[in-house]
């Protein structure tokens, strides 16, 4: 066991919401509860592209669902012009006045129901003719007369079956063919290894994606889906990084003078949030939702490893560019396979995310639950609008809170139980940094609920939740700081203070778990609050993490009695 214990000065006794900063894993450099929010600097000039979290409808949940009747012809045949234009207009008539744009084709346009792709002379994808019997030009067009805009997929690298022998030749490149834009040893890439890689160092290989780029440019494509990237789908290594085809990917898209939403998937490290925030416009943080069984979804796969996976990605969040939770599926009911209480939940973590809100579901068949859910203006509006994205305040145990600091000074504030049976889950206050009476709105019932003294309760059913906006009184908290590497504390097992550039005091405690590694940045700094009772006199706080790991920690802080 290896646990550092905290000597609080003598004190009234009182119930207080303890914020532990902890130096890994992180969002902000100071507790959340007493920090001042800040607006990015790229929301000064909102990017062209992806200013907001994208709103539509992707083709993938059916495609991938064995829910009967969706793929009769086979696996993955749901995929035809037929059913997108049937999407399209669905979208049209009933989403778009609410924000939903975005018609999104996925894996499978360029292949028949036996998987065999078709390509151009040029070693680029080009639609199966009986998917897609109008070519993916006149699909582009259909959809743009509805008002709205078209999405198309790819893979990353360069697909087997479009090498031929080598001596394919690549469009506007005089003298390149593909096999002078890849590795001659043909190593593969991507998430399946169904590519080879593109090697950079040969000009050729940028001007074969610039080729791809131009031809959904004059198909009159608006959002590129590139799948399989890595580091991430799966797969590590210098074989399966591909910044350098994300980097090439951005590079040909400005050269079209087409503005080309470009989004990456899927389970994205981390690692590169940085390259992939310059590069591209989103990104996929976890694996797919979909379940690949008898429904689009389930909860247990994979919906709600979002709790777990998207508070690590949230500070990487902006205008520009945005954390891609995948597909929204709560508007079908049965074919969803979720109750109601999951699909509300599901629906308000990637708004309060700030996810991009696009569906897969059978538009044409929204229950009236599903469509309330799609459309409540006001739960839109907390993923669309000017406030970060949440991030839990409590701990990630079955009952969690997560909170955002809106522009005009109230918070968006949830309630998750993520347990198999109804639980009380609890907001207070202090872990947004007040006190007092503060005026509760529940958005999905458009409902005042009145003003609630230093916190809210509310029971909620297994994998059930709430959203709120909440408005403070006037005034904040005062904190009292203990620094973990403080003279006082006490360190026992392999505990030991190490240095820390962006920690209060430039100190942190460090080595509280028994082995393994944490994947993540060990010098950044986020927040959760924790209730705990403190008696009257000294208290002493003992963190001990048992047998698993734990992060390092920063500091404690104690909210001042009034």
């Amino acid at each position: 066991m290896r646990s550092p214990s905290y000597a609080l000065p003598p004190a009234r006794a009182l119930r207080a919401v303890v914020v532990l900063a902890l130096a890994a894993g992180a969002t902000t450099a100071v507790p959340a509860a007493h920090a001042e929010t800040s607006t990015p600097a790229a929301a000064a000039a909102p990017a062209v592209v992806a200013a907001k979290p994208y709103m539509g409808w992707s083709s993938w949940s059916m495609q991938s669902s064995k829910y009967p009747g969706l793929n009769p012809d086979g696996d993955y045949s749901y995929l035809t012009e037929a059913n997108v234009l049937k999407q399209t207009d669905a979208l049209a008539g009933k989403l778009k006045k609410y924000g939903y744009e975005y018609v999104n084709i996925d894996a499978g346009w360029w292949s028949d129901n036996a998987w065999k792709p078709h390509y151009d002379q040029y070693a680029r994808q080009q639609a199966d003719p009986v998917r897609f019997p109008s070519g993916m030009k006149a699909v582009a067009d259909r959809i743009h007369a509805k008002g709205l805009k078209a999405g198309i997929y790819l893979p990353a690298g360069l697909e087997k079956g479009a090498y031929g022998d080598g001596t394919v030749p690549v469009w506007n490149a005089d003298g390149c063919t593909t096999a002078d834009i890849v590795y001659s040893d043909l190593r593969t890439t991507n998430g399946w290894d169904s590519s080879y890689k593109l090697d950079f160092s040969r000009p050729c290989a940028q001007k074969y994606i610039d080729s791809q780029a131009q031809l959904i440019a004059d198909w009159g494509y608006d959002f590129l889906k590139l799948d399989g990237v890595g580091p991430g789908s799966g797969k590590s290594g210098a074989q399966y990084n591909n910044v350098a085809d994300v980097a090439a990917w951005n590079k040909a898209i400005a050269a079209t003078g087409r503005p080309v939403h470009l989004e990456l998937s899927w389970s994205l490290d981390i690692g590169h949030a940085a390259d992939w925030k310059k590069y591209s416009n989103g990104w996929r943080v976890d694996t797919d939702v979909e379940c690949y069984c008898n429904t689009l979804v389930s909860w247990e796969n994979s919906v709600n490893d979002r709790w777990d996976d998207t508070p690590a990605w949230t500070r990487h969040a902006g205008p520009g560019g945005w954390n891609d939770l995948d597909a929204l599926d709560v508007g079908n009911g049965e074919m969803d396979g979720l109750t109601k209480a999951e699909r509300q939940s599901y629906a308000t973590l990637w708004a309060i995310a700030k996810s991009p809100l696009y569906t897969g579901d059978d538009l044409t068949r929204l229950d009236s639950y599903g469509l309330s859910l799609l459309t409540n203006r006001e739960v839109i509006a907390v993923d669309q609008g000017a406030a970060p994205p949440a991030r839990p305040v409590t701990a990630s145990d079955p009952q969690q809170v997560w909170a955002a600091k809106n522009p005009n000074g109230t918070y968006t504030v949830a309630l998750f139980n993520l347990a198999d049976a109804s639980a009380a889950v609890t907001a207070d206050w202090s872990t947004l940094g007040f006190t007092g009476k503060a005026a509760v709105r529940d958005l999905w019932s458009h409902e005042d609920l009145g003003t609630y003294k230093n916190n809210i309760t509310q029971t909620l059913p297994a994998h059930g939740s709430r959203l709120f906006t909440v408005t403070p009184p006037s005034g904040r908290l005062d904190w009292n700081g203990y620094e973990a590497e403080a003279p006082a504390n006490t360190l026992s097992g392999n505990a030991t203070v190490a240095d820390c550039a962006t920690c209060s005091g430039g100190k942190k405690v460090g080595n509280l778990y028994l082995g393994g590694k944490l994947t993540g940045d060990w010098g950044t700094v986020s927040s959760v609050s924790v209730p705990v009772t403190l008696k009257a006199g000294p208290n002493t706080i003992t963190f001990d993490s048992g047998t698993s790991y734990a992060p390092d920690i920063d500091r404690i802080d104690v909210p001042r009695l009034p």
